[in-house]
């Protein structure tokens, strides 16, 4: 859904819409198909507002226009099958290492991260992080690799970044946030 909307706006793609179209297009690519029609079904059985009402002609017409904004490209590479293989290159193989720079492999999927950038650069961020934190010396391998490190810090930037505005997030604020929302 993001990268039809890093292509088109919001007021042109109605997300009412394009959330259902794109778990029909994502189920349809990754060779698991769910019928239109059942998503039309659990949105009208889910949604009682008149907003949330379409057809499966709807969905079927909002595909062809997502596809052809993402230029019938549906292929998206991630972070996750260079990890293993740079970590094991690193000699950080470990299991602790392993998973923590899992962990911020999967956190970046909440940004827009792996739209911007290589999914390799992503990798090697993580485990720049995780390095740092388990106090891990890295700068030769980096070196070795010869990866542009200010593309790989402004990365990690990034990453802390979405960290430091999470934690600002309390449940005092969400709960005020709901609060003002209700009728």
């Amino acid at each position: 859904m993001r990268r039809a909307y890093t292509k088109k706006s919001m007021t042109e793609y109605d997300p009412r819409l394009v959330a259902p179209t794109c778990l029909y297009l994502a189920s349809k690519a990754e060779e698991s198909p769910v019928a239109a029609r059942l998503l039309v079904f659990y949105s009208r059985k889910v949604y009682t507002d008149e907003r949330y009402k379409f057809e499966i002609k709807d969905i079927l017409e909002m595909e062809m226009k997502i596809l052809e904004a993402l230029d019938y490209y549906l292929v998206v590479f991630h972070p996750y099958r260079a990890l293993p293989q740079l970590l094991q290159d690193a000699g950080m193989g470990d299991i602790s290492m392993t998973q923590l720079s899992w962990g911020l492999v999967n956190d970046t999927y909440k940004m827009d991260l792996i739209l911007v950038h290589a999914p390799h650069m992503i990798a090697l961020a993580c485990i720049y992080i995780a390095s740092v934190l388990k106090d891990k010396d890295t700068t030769a391998w980096f070196e070795e690799l010869r990866v542009d490190m200010t593309v790989v810090k402004n990365i990690s930037m990034e990453i802390l970044d979405f960290y430091d505005n999470h934690l600002s997030i309390t449940e005092e604020r969400v709960n005020s946030a709901l609060n003002k929302l209700k009728p």
